[in-house]
């Protein structure tokens, strides 16, 4: 079913950004699904919410006019900021292996430099020419 699908629909084009989130997104739910217990329901819960709600920023952000961009930009760098810390404890304790927190990481860490890339850039553009 999901060939035929596929032959009659194309994969939708997402922005570079978006692309590269949901599939931070996709690696992320790899490893949600072998998370200790101890962790999947509580931390692994709320670090695939705050993906979901990352998502959720940029793709807002897409639609919006440049002066009503900055706002949903922050949120999706805070979130960012947010995921990066969460992760980390998931390392610490060990619920994480050092590959898979490698993996996630240097696409969080990307992620975080083209929304900063693009904050920059609405700051730029917004600024008062002289």
């Amino acid at each position: 079913m999901r060939d035929i699908i596929s032959i009659i629909l194309p994969p939708p084009q997402l922005l570079p950004l978006l692309a590269k989130v949901k599939n931070a997104y996709l690696i992320w739910i790899g490893f949600y699904n072998i998370l200790p217990k101890i962790h999947r329901y509580s931390l692994g819960q709320k670090i695939d919410t705050i993906f979901i709600e990352t998502i959720e920023a940029i793709s807002i952000a897409t639609f919006l006019s440049r002066e009503e961009k900055h706002p949903w930009i922050r949120l999706a760098i805070r979130k960012t900021d947010t995921l990066k810390i969460l992760l980390m404890v998931l390392w610490e304790t060990k619920s994480l292996d050092n590959k898979k927190y490698i993996v996630i990481s240097e696409k969080i860490e990307e992620i975080g430099r083209m929304l900063g890339g693009w904050s920059g850039q609405l700051t730029k553009q917004n600024s008062p020419r002289k």
